[in-house]
């Protein structure tokens, strides 16, 4: 719909119309995301001037405003061919109040700070920095933003569904007469993604308009809506089970949750179901479950393939640290590329609002004395190391209490060493761990739930942590020589720096004091390790050596990885930032698998699937062979101890967006098809697809079944990928979606679907059968 503020002028009666129209259609639209008559939304729809920010030099006042569909803010650009710009809420990641971008860090005064905001963008597009008239009109602003953006998010699939085929049918109703022609009809299903001919499209047109009046109107329009939406596979299943006049009493539905869903829930559970999501009310008070019940717990988290329960914190978090797989970044300051992309502070607080838990900083010497962060060797830009620890302490603990261990790269001189540890021990304060949990020598690591809200640090560190807690620590020593950190060596060699791979580095001793859990070693083999090393020496493995070992000695780096900790990472031939196969590290235990966060790929996918349980809090616990010194597990060879057989039927799709790769693309329907991988020890590791669709992003059928050998059903993952079929390039991808095998629920699921960056598509998702059963 377009703005308010730019249109063809109306006369006087045209524009009370046109007015009492936004409104009406604002109000519905409020009222879908239970904001009715709030304040701050009618704030939000009326508009105001803020003042755009770039640079110190570049401040522009640009009029912000709301649109009706309340899910699409516009603004004014002086751009000459854009006269305005549109984004939609569902592109915003999160609004921060305050000075809290690096932009607005940086090029606007502390004095102003209650009146700025950050627009926050999912994926690479850059922040909006903005500021307003005072600090209640900011406020303003961010609590309105923040409420639609919350509100949208908890709608059910259906709601979300709902709210957008609504507002597609009035982008499509071109007169904005609140009729729909057959020419308005045709170019609507063409929004929502489905091709029909013309014939069918005439015939749908025909059976809807019951006045014979050539437009679609009122009842009309929602009977085309309920003929559009309606679900046959749904029909069927609810026919099935719905025993009962028709409907599904109490006892049906029970029936259904222990037959199909393979739930262990009673009468009580499947009552509350019936509270919980029935809609009619004469239904619920003769406690039955109507289809339009039925679809709304379907879409619903209970219908959900990821089970709810794992949605909390539900593992035991008082192992020792080691005995957790921990969400790692790679090269975490980095934007884009390794080569010549920018570093910011950005890129941590994204990684850390991700959940991860472990974080990189490869620091050097900078100008005016100040260490800096950056890719050495390199033309990435810089960031200051002080300005990183300050987004690290303010962004760590947003959405996990558990503990951050800060991972240094140190190629600093002594001076600046000092330096790095005084804004460590400043800035993070408490926080920061720079002695054992209870004073005493340790003999094994802390657990997650023992380090909640903490800092560690891991580094190099100039003597064994038991000789400073007996006092030999000598402090008149404030400086001694280390062998430099492996991927600081791997680092200089591809930069063709004729450097000895075993160079030497001087480490100031304030630095070296505050690594206390993960001191850095060199690896020399398991036995040397398991002989020389105490627990908290931690080695870090290239990922070409990683994955050697772990073919050749998997029991072995199980055992090593089992009382201590081992970070893997990428290649530096990957100057790209792509990513390596996480996998195969985690099946032999390895703890900190360090991935390019920056670069969305199937690698992140799985990443992000793996660390979806657990309540988000970036730390999930090994399988109990992983823990054990008495396990023989090999993830090569066994032995396989619980053999599953994974059933998945892929029944259908809804609501598939277009892909929009270029104009054809744009203007095409997809021709979906659905791929189920299995990614595990290598004999789990699967792949199978459907057969594509022809023109049907909206609703389309495959009913396709597909069965799968599973033998370690703890280490599997499920991953579902939707992609639009070519016949002359490579497919393009859709919608992709990765959890652990672990959390799946069995029975009829629906799946959400997630963007290449991992962000959710609001109202699409696959609807499939599953079932995972010990093998015969």
């Amino acid at each position: 719909m377009s703005c308010l503020h730019k249109r063809l002028k109306k006369n006087k009666s045209e524009e009370e119309a046109f007015l009492e129209k936004a409104r009406r259609i604002a109000h519905e639209n409020g009222k879908r995301l239970g904001l009715e008559g709030d304040a701050d939304l009618q704030f939000l729809l009326v508009g105001g001037e803020l003042i755009k920010i770039r640079s110190s030099s570049w401040k522009r006042n640009r009029f912000f405003k709301l649109q009706e569909d309340c899910k699409t803010l516009w603004y004014e650009s002086h751009k000459t061919f854009r006269k305005n710009q549109t984004f939609s809420i569902d592109d915003i990641e999160s609004v921060r109040k305050g000075r809290q971008s690096e932009g607005l860090n940086k090029h606007t005064d502390p004095s102003v700070e209650e009146m700025c905001f950050s627009i926050i963008f999912k994926g690479s597009k850059k922040n909006l920095d903005l500021m307003a008239a005072n600090g209640t009109e900011a406020k303003q602003w961010v609590s309105g933003l923040d409420k639609i953006i919350h509100n949208m998010r908890n709608l059910s699939r259906q709601q979300k569904s709902e709210h957008w085929i609504i507002n597609c049918m009035r982008k499509a109703d071109k007169n904005a007469d609140n009729k729909m022609t057959l020419k308005e009809l045709k170019h609507f299903l063409r929004q929502v993604n489905v091709e029909v001919d013309d014939t069918y499209a005439a015939e749908i047109f025909k059976k809807c308009d019951t006045s014979n009046s050539g437009s679609l109107e009122g009842e009309e329009i929602k009977h085309f809506y309920d003929l559009l939406t309606h679900r046959e596979e749904i029909d069927v299943i609810y026919g099935n089970y719905a025993q009962t006049e028709g409907q599904m009493s109490s006892k049906d539905l029970l029936n259904f949750l222990l037959t199909e869903q393979r739930e262990k829930v009673s009468m009580e559970d499947a009552l509350k179901l019936i509270e919980k999501y029935e809609v009619d009310g004469t239904a619920k008070q003769s406690e039955r479950m109507s289809k339009d019940g039925f679809l709304m717990y379907l879409h619903r988290e209970a219908g959900s393939i990821f089970n709810p329960a794992h949605k909390q914190v539900y593992q035991d978090m008082r192992q020792p640290l080691n005995h957790y797989y921990i969400s790692s970044s790679h090269n975490t300051y980095l934007m884009e590329d390794q080569l010549k992309g920018p570093s910011s502070t950005e890129a941590y607080i994204k990684a850390l609002m991700k959940s991860c838990r472990c974080v990189e900083l490869d620091c050097w010497d900078g100008a005016n004395g100040e260490p800096v962060i950056y890719h050495g060797y390199t033309l990435t830009s810089k960031v200051l190391f002080r300005d990183v620890i300050k987004a690290i302490n303010d962004y760590a603990f947003k959405t996990s209490d558990y503990p951050v261990i800060l991972s240094l790269e140190n190629h600093c001189s002594v001076d600046q060493q000092k330096l790095m540890a005084h804004h460590l021990i400043s800035i993070l304060g408490e926080a920061l761990l720079t002695k054992p949990v209870g004073n005493t020598m340790p003999s094994d690591f802390p657990s997650p739930e023992g380090l909640k809200g903490k800092f560690l640090i891991k580094g190099k560190r100039l003597n064994k942590l038991d000789a400073a807690l007996n006092n030999n620590n000598n402090s008149t020593i404030e400086e001694d020589t280390v062998s430099e950190e492996d991927e600081a060596a791997d680092c200089k060699e591809n930069g063709r720096k004729s450097k000895s791979k075993k160079s030497k580095i001087k480490l100031a001793k304030a630095l070296s004091d505050i690594v206390v859990y993960c001191k850095s070693v060199h690896f020399s083999g398991f036995e040397h390790a398991k002989d020389c090393q105490v627990f908290y020496e931690m080695s870090s493995f290239k990922e070409s050596k990683a994955f050697n070992l772990a073919v050749n000695s998997g029991t072995a780096y199980i055992h090593h990885n089992i009382d201590k900790l081992s970070r893997i990472y990428p290649a530096g031939s990957r100057t790209d930032s792509s990513n390596y196969n996480p996998v195969p590290m985690w099946n032999v235990g390895c703890q900190i698998v360090a991935l390019n966060f920056q670069t969305p790929s199937k690698e992140m996918h799985i990443n992000q699937g793996r660390f979806l349980q657990n309540g988000l809090s970036g730390y999930v616990l090994k399988p109990e062979f992983q823990r054990s010194l008495s396990s023989r597990f090999n993830p090569n060879t066994g032995p396989w101890l619980k053999r599953k057989t994974f059933h998945v039927m892929v029944i259908s799709a809804q609501q598939l967006p277009k892909v929009n790769k270029d104009k054809d693309k744009h203007k095409s329907i997809v021709d979906p098809l659905v791929r189920v991988e299995i990614y595990g020890v290598p004999a789990d590791n699967a792949s199978k697809e459907t057969h594509y669709i022809d023109n049907n992003g909206f609703n389309p059928m495959w009913n396709e079944k597909f069965q799968f050998n599973i033998h370690v059903a703890e280490l599997a993952l499920l991953r579902f990928v939707v992609e639009d079929y070519d016949t002359t390039s490579q497919n393009d991808l859709i919608g992709q979606y990765c959890l652990p095998l672990s959390s799946v629920q069995n029975g009829y699921r629906h799946v959400p679907l997630l963007t290449k960056r991992g962000d959710v598509i609001c109202s699409a998702g696959l609807f499939v059968h599953l079932m995972l059963v010990d093998a015969q």
